[in-house]
C-alpha cells in the first residue's frame, strides 16, 4: 500500500511535469508511450524470465531499480536541470523494469495464495492499488503545491523500502512456487501458441488489447480535461484521479464478494465500463464528472480483476509467467500505441474526446468478446454426431472381436462414456 501510494504520486507528478515543461497533449502521449513501449517490446521475454526465476528475488531486484530511477529523476527536478528528453529517458528505463516486474508480480500472487482463492486475491490487490489511487494523488497534489514536483519522485523512491522489507520477511515455507522452467529454444513462441489455443486466455487478451490501447489512457486524458475543460491545476487532476480510485476500491470489494470470473462476466463488465466512460465524457460540470468517474472507476477495476483472474485460472502453472506477460502487454504495453492517439484526438477535438474514444473502445471490446463466445458455444452442436460415430465404431470392433474368439469365450466390451464423464464400468457382451 505504501509503495503504491508512492507510485501514484509519481504518476501524477510525471504528467504534470511534462505539461509544466510546455509540452502539448500529443507530447504527453509520447512520454506515456515511452514508459510503456518496453513492456510491449520486451514483455514476452520478461514473462519467460519470470517462469525461469525465483519471483521473490526478481521482485526485489525490480523494486530496487525503480527506487533508484525515481530518486535520480527527483534530484534532477529539484536542482532544476530537468529537460524533456530526460523525462523521456526516465520513462523508457522505468518501462524496462516493468517489463519484468509485471509478469513476476502477477505470477507471485498465485504462489502466495494458490488457485483456490486467486480471484479474491487478484481483486483485493486491485482494491489496495486503487485505495492508493485515492491517497497517492491527494498527497501528490498537496506536495506539488507546497514543495514542488520533484519531492513526489523522492517520496516514491523512499516508498520502495516497504516492498523490500515485505519481500524479505515473507514466510518462504508457505509459498507455492512453480518449478523453474528449464531453458529450451522456442519458449516465447510456445507461450504465444498456447495463449491462442486457449479460449479462456485468447478472448480476454483480445478484449484487453483494444481497451488497453484506447480506454486506459487516463494518464493522458485526465490531466488534459483538468487543464483544458475546467481550467484547473494539479489539484484538479489529483481530484479526478482520486475519484476513479475511490470508485475502484468500492468496485473491487464488490467483485471480491461476487467472485467474478469467466468470459461471460468479462463481456458484461466491459459493456458497462464503456457506457460509463461515455457518460463521463458528457458530464456538464466538474462535480458531475467526479461522481461519474467514481462509478467508472468501479467498472474499470471490475474489468481488470475479472480478466486477470480468468486468464490466470486458465493458464497451466509452467506457462503462467508467459501468459501474464501477454496480459501485461495487452493492458500496459499497448499504451504506447494509444497514448499518442488519445493525446492527438484530445488536442484536435477537445479534451473530452479522449473519454469518448475510451468508451467506444470498451463497448467494441464487449461486442468482440460476445461474438467470440457465441462462436465457441455453437461448436458443441456437432459433438453428438462425433460421439455416435465413435460409439458405432467401437461397437463394431467389439462384435468383430467376439466373433473371432469363438463360442463360449467371455468377451467384455467397454461402454463408451458420454462426453465429459468418466468411462463406465465394463459390461459383459452378449
Amino acid at each position: 500500500m505504501i509503495s503504491m501510494c508512492g507510485t501514484w504520486m509519481q504518476t501524477i507528478a510525471l504528467g504534470w511535469l511534462v505539461l509544466s515543461l510546455g509540452a502539448s497533449g500529443t507530447v504527453l502521449g509520447v512520454v506515456t508511450a515511452a514508459q510503456f513501449l518496453p513492456v510491449l517490446v520486451f514483455g514476452a521475454y520478461g514473462g519467460l524470465v519470470a517462469d525461469r526465476t525465483d519471483n521473490r528475488r526478481l521482485l526485489s531486484c525490480t523494486a530496487t531499480l525503480q527506487a533508484l530511477l525515481a530518486a535520480v529523476l527527483g534530484v534532477l527536478v529539484i536542482t532544476d536541470v530537468i529537460t524533456l528528453w530526460m523525462v523521456v529517458a526516465f520513462a523508457v528505463c522505468l518501462g524496462l523494469t516493468q517489463a519484468v516486474d509485471n509478469p513476476a508480480r502477477q505470477s507471485f500472487v498465485q504462489e502466495m495464495v494458490g488457485p483456490e482463492t486467486l480471484p479474491n486475491a487478484v481483486t483485493l490487490n486491485s482494491v489496495t492499488m486503487n485505495a492508493a489511487r485515492v491517497v497517492g494523488p491527494a498527497i501528490a497534489g498537496a506536495t506539488i503545491a507546497l514543495v514542488g514536483t520533484g519531492m513526489c519522485f523522492i517520496l516514491n523512491a523512499l516508498s520502495f523500502a516497504a516492498v523490500l522489507v515485505a519481500l524479505a520477511r515473507l514466510d518462504r515455507s508457505a509459498l507455492r512456487p512453480n518449478p523453474p522452467v528449464p531453458r529450451a529454444p522456442g519458449q516465447i513462441r510456445e507461450g504465444f501458441h498456447y495463449a491462442v489455443r486457449t479460449a479462456g486466455i485468447r478472448i480476454p487478451l483480445t478484449m484487453m488489447v483494444l481497451t488497453g490501447t484506447l480506454a486506459y489512457e487516463f494518464q493522458v486524458t485526465l490531466p488534459l480535461i483538468a487543464r483544458e475543460s475546467f481550467h484547473g491545476t494539479a489539484a484538479t487532476y489529483s481530484l479526478l484521479t482520486g475519484a476513479m480510485g475511490a470508485g475502484a476500491v468500492a468496485g473491487g470489494l464488490l467483485v471480491a464478494r461476487r467472485r467474478l470470473t469467466g468470459v461471460r462476466s468479462l463481456v458484461a463488465v466491459a459493456g458497462v465500463f464503456g457506457a460509463l466512460l461515455l457518460l463521463s465524457a458528457a458530464a456538464p460540470s466538474l462535480v458531475v464528472l467526479v461522481v461519474a468517474l467514481v462509478v467508472t472507476g468501479a467498472a474499470s477495476v471490475a474489468f481488470i480483476a475479472t480478466g486477470n483472474a480468468t486468464v490466470q485460472l486458465s493458464a497451466e502453472p509452467q506457462m503462467r509467467g508467459r501468459v501474464m506477460a501477454l496480459w501485461s502487454m495487452a493492458f500496459i504495453g499497448t499504451t504506447p500505441l494509444g497514448g499518442p492517439i488519445a493525446g492527438a484526438i484530445a488536442e484536435v477535438f477537445g479534451a473530452r474526446a479522449g473519454l469518448v474514444l475510451a468508451g467506444v473502445a470498451a463497448v467494441a471490446a464487449a461486442l468482440i468478446g460476445l461474438a467470440s463466445l457465441r462462436r465457441i458455444e455453437a461448436r458443441p452442436a456437432v459433438a453428438p454426431v462425433a460421439v455416435k460415430r465413435a460409439r458405432a465404431e467401437r461397437a463394431g470392433a467389439a462384435a468383430t472381436a467376439g466373433a473371432a474368439a469363438g463360442s463360449g469365450s467371455a468377451v467384455r466390451a467397454v461402454e463408451p462414456a458420454p462426453a465429459g464423464q468418466p468411462s463406465a464400468r465394463p459390461v459383459p457382451s452378449t
